[in-house]
């Protein structure tokens, strides 16, 4: 299917016009999982709960150790970072952001998981 195709059968499916930016490949997995799911009643068993356990609480935190009010700190090539934890994200050097991973990056410069820089994931 070209995006078009694509395009009007997820609106024939969800009813809605396609989120900004997703794309072709993703559109298709995602059309193709939902048809699924229809037409064979549901969900896998657990799903659901896999699903609602990966979002985590909804305020961009996924511990429930972290509570507004709460503090991360990280020592990283000799300087101590202070991260606070706020309803709806985290505060780092007076910047507002939605998750751990973005504050992770800008302290190292490299992408790393937030919650694995932070210590609140362990290494498999």
């Amino acid at each position: 299917m070209d995006r078009a195709a694509l395009s009007a059968a997820w609106d024939a499916v969800f009813g809605t016009p396609v989120p900004k930016r997703l794309s072709s490949p993703f559109l298709r997995r995602f059309l193709a999982f939902e048809i699924q799911a229809r037409e064979c009643c549901g969900l896998p068993k657990g799903f659901v709960a896999k699903l609602q356990k990966a979002v985590g609480d909804g305020r961009g935190t996924s511990s429930p150790a972290l509570k507004p009010g709460g503090r991360l700190i990280r020592e990283w090539n000799g300087v101590t970072h202070v991260v606070d934890v706020i309803d709806g994200g985290f505060v780092w050097n007076g910047q507002r952001y939605a998750s751990l991973s973005p504050i992770a990056r800008a302290i190292t410069g490299a992408r790393w998981s937030g919650p694995r820089f932070f210590g609140l994931k362990k290494v498999p």
